[in-house]
């Protein structure tokens, strides 16, 4: 999907239509949507900031039900 300096190779940009996994320990769920902004300029190494807790996603989705999410690369896939 992406490199380490954060091209998606045209696969994933604003406005594309993707499927976004949500990992939740019991079972994870997936839901449609349409990526609505890349912070990709704003991702930050989380060690740079001395902490773990409340990373950066990378992606900003509308999902097809009406709610907003942020997500990370590998949460992604281009939808059919």
């Amino acid at each position: 999907m992406t490199d380490n300096n954060g091209d998606t190779g045209g696969v994933i940009c604003v406005g594309s239509r993707v499927t976004v996994t949500v990992p939740d320990p019991d079972r994870s769920m997936t839901y449609a949507g349409v990526v609505i902004e890349d912070y990709a300029d704003m991702v930050i190494d989380s060690e740079s900031v001395g902490r773990d807790w409340a990373p950066v996603h990378r992606w900003a989705i509308a999902l097809d039900d009406g709610r907003l999410i942020f997500a990370h690369d590998e949460d992604l896939a281009a939808a059919d």
